[in-house]
């Protein structure tokens, strides 16, 4: 299972996320790096835990259409292997965002409007390059796909995009994340697994040791997105390293 750090960018810089109350989040203090630069956190992961893949949940693009294209660019310079989501609507923004430096592009449900033009994304980047995020809040879903709208399930969402074409897709409860309360979305990893057992699954929101770790590896979760635990060393890079697979 791979260990996935998160940099949450507001502000072009790395904030703490906090159960999905994004007017309350503050740049991040860290054990680990000097500032809360986003260049100067990647190279703290890379330099503890060894990890080079990172997600990038840019929240200037998402909220306010302000893309760090900057940023991406200094950390692929650096590097880096980046799963962005920058809020995208449309296969121009996301070929602009591979561009830019992301090694694949995440469509959210929270911005992703049709799963038609979904399946048309994939067809036009290949399903390499496309990871859909499946967002949620306390377990329900933080918007609808409009040719979906009658769905309430996160599962049947989940079921719909992947015989969509999709190969890898998150599954995230923003309400979960930087709590320290434990992963929520542990169930509904099997039921999708169980549906679709070539899927790469990714989780996230609210780990908060190697407990965790084991608890999903056992879902058959393929990669764990983690920041807070890595910054307070809740997860230590003997974790990581025994857990990475």
């Amino acid at each position: 299972m791979q260990i996935i750090p998160v940099l949450d960018l507001l502000g072009s810089v790395v904030v703490r996320g906090v159960a999905g109350q994004r007017d309350q989040y503050r740049p991040i203090e860290s054990d680990l790096a000097p500032s809360s630069n986003p260049v100067d956190v990647a190279i703290a992961f890379r330099k503890t835990f060894g990890l080079n893949r990172l997600y990038v949940a840019d929240l200037d693009a998402i909220l306010r259409a302000e893309p760090n294209w900057p940023v991406y660019g200094q950390l692929r310079q650096e590097g880096f292997e980046l799963l962005i989501d920058a809020g995208v609507t449309n296969a121009v923004d996301a070929t602009a965002v591979l561009a830019a430096g992301a090694n694949q592009v995440i469509a959210g449900l929270e911005t992703w409007p049709l799963l038609s033009s979904l399946e048309m994304l994939i067809n036009q980047l290949g399903e390499e390059r496309v990871i859909f995020s499946l967002d949620l809040k306390n377990g329900q879903p933080i918007a609808k796909l409009r040719d979906l709208r009658l769905l309430e399930d996160p599962a049947d969402i989940g079921a719909c995009v992947l015989e969509a074409g999709v190969r890898e897709l998150i599954v995230l409860d923003l309400g979960s994340v930087g709590t320290g309360t434990g992963v929520s979305t542990t169930g509904l990893c099997r039921e999708l697994k169980d549906f679709a057992p070539r899927c790469r699954l990714i989780t996230g929101g609210g780990v908060r040791n190697a407990a965790d770790l084991v608890e999903l590896s056992s879902a058959s979760v393929d990669a764990v997105l983690v920041a807070s635990a890595l910054h307070d060393g809740s997860i230590t890079a003997e974790d990581v390293a025994l857990h990475a697979g």
